[in-house]
């Protein structure tokens, strides 16, 4: 059974946060999360905004957001964890958690991204920024969406709602 066998792994991983600090993703247990690969310099940044305004309507009934900066695309995600941190909260004054830059695609994939796209039940190359991914209050992959997917839009609230509801 591939649900039950990817069910909660993703408490597995260990990340670091943008201020340098080792968080467990076994933090998130029993939250949906949306995990999301932003870049600051893409056509797509202004989901930030998107993300906050989902965040702040979702975050009393359970939902967490989880973003990971990224530079694979276009070199679009060139700054220090410093300079993503002051852009994110001087910008678009955001409140859910934002980790360290890492790498998303390619040889030096970190392994949470090889795992969400390769034993997650929705394998596939992350195509640009802003892909998402959504689990369960389990810590089960139960969707994802692209980069052109609005983060307020109905086919992510949802999902979010079938999340929170199951």
């Amino acid at each position: 059974m591939q649900a039950e066998k990817t069910k909660g792994r993703i408490y597995e991983f260990e990340m670091t946060d943008i201020d340098g600090k080792p968080q467990k993703l076994s933090k998130y247990k029993g939250h949906p999360l949306l995990i999301v690969n932003v870049a600051s310099l893409c056509g797509f940044t202004p989901q930030y905004k998107d993300l906050e305004t989902l965040y702040g309507q979702y975050k009393d009934k359970g939902l967490r957001i989880a973003a990971f900066p990224a530079n694979e695309f276009g070199a679009q995600e060139p700054g220090s964890d410093a300079e993503i941190k002051n852009f994110c909260l001087t910008k678009y004054a955001l409140s859910f958690d934002l980790y360290s830059k890492i790498s998303v695609k390619g040889p030096s994939i970190h392994p949470l991204y090889k795992y969400l796209t390769t034993e997650s039940g929705l394998a596939g190359d992350v195509p640009w920024n802003f892909s998402k991914f959504l689990a369960d209050k389990d810590g089960k992959i139960m969707a994802r969406f692209g980069p052109d997917a609005n983060p307020t839009g109905k086919d992510i609230t949802s999902a979010i709602e079938k999340a929170l509801n199951p």
